[in-house]
């Protein structure tokens, strides 16, 4: 498989996906979107995979890029109709480019969090596996509010009612990070707009916290990204 990832920050890259992309024989390049990366042609690509980010979905006059990344996700989305992953900032930006709306929380979820799967989510090749209620990593301040027309919520909580969602047949966005590495919490903390948010959302004492609360599920959050992994390279195998 051949995989193109937009990336929106240094920080903020595949994590532990790269392991199994690399370890399965995948070739995968990163644009990273904000140092000026240019977007390449689609075509050659099997899957899209777009990471999260500082920025917002609607800021597009302070990172102008924005707009030429929306109108790609679009174009691969519903024209290619190739499958696509987002998470975080790319789980908003799918919803956007599909005819949604993003808006602000009432406050940002940071920190760890159990999400439900719907029964839509029970039954989405993509979770499957997947227990009714997940323990997940958060780190948002910005929500899906409407849905966009071909979509339907695979994971919801009482703070943000679009934590998964599938748009048509093969677009995945999720609001929570799967993706993460035992530098993540650092790396993230270090930030400006996240640290911001973390200290917002759990206070200066839990906030100090969240590395140690972290790596103690790590075995936990590696396997189930490496489920998701393998269920999404199953589908894309039997869509062959």
């Amino acid at each position: 498989m051949r995989i193109l990832v937009f990336q929106h920050l240094a920080v903020e890259h595949p994590g532990i996906f790269r392991a199994f992309w690399n370890g399965a024989g995948h070739e995968w390049d990163a644009v990273e979107l904000d140092a000026d990366g240019i977007i390449p042609k689609l075509e050659p690509y099997d899957l899209l995979v777009v990471m999260g980010g500082p920025m917002d979905v609607w800021e597009t006059g302070k990172h102008p890029w924005l707009l030429a990344e929306i109108a790609a996700i679009r174009r691969w989305v519903s024209e290619l109709k190739r499958p696509y992953l987002g998470i975080c900032l790319g789980h908003q930006l799918l919803a956007v480019a599909m005819g949604g709306r993003v808006g602000l929380m009432a406050a940002p979820e940071v920190g760890l969090a159990e999400v439900s799967l719907t029964p839509a989510g029970l039954a989405d090749p993509l979770l499957a596996g997947f227990p009714p209620k997940v323990e997940t990593f958060q780190w948002h301040g910005a929500e899906v509010v409407t849905l966009p027309k071909a979509a339907v919520v695979l994971a919801s909580n009482a703070a943000c009612q679009v934590q998964a969602m599938r748009v048509g047949p093969r677009a995945w966005g999720f609001q929570y990070h799967v993706e993460i590495t035992p530098s993540t919490v650092a790396e993230w903390a270090a930030v400006p707009e996240y640290a911001a948010s973390l200290e917002q959302a759990l206070g200066a004492a839990l906030a100090r916290e969240l590395g140690a609360l972290v790596a103690a599920r790590l075995p936990a959050f590696g396997a189930a990204a490496q489920r998701l992994n393998d269920n999404l390279f199953g589908i894309l195998n039997t869509a062959l």
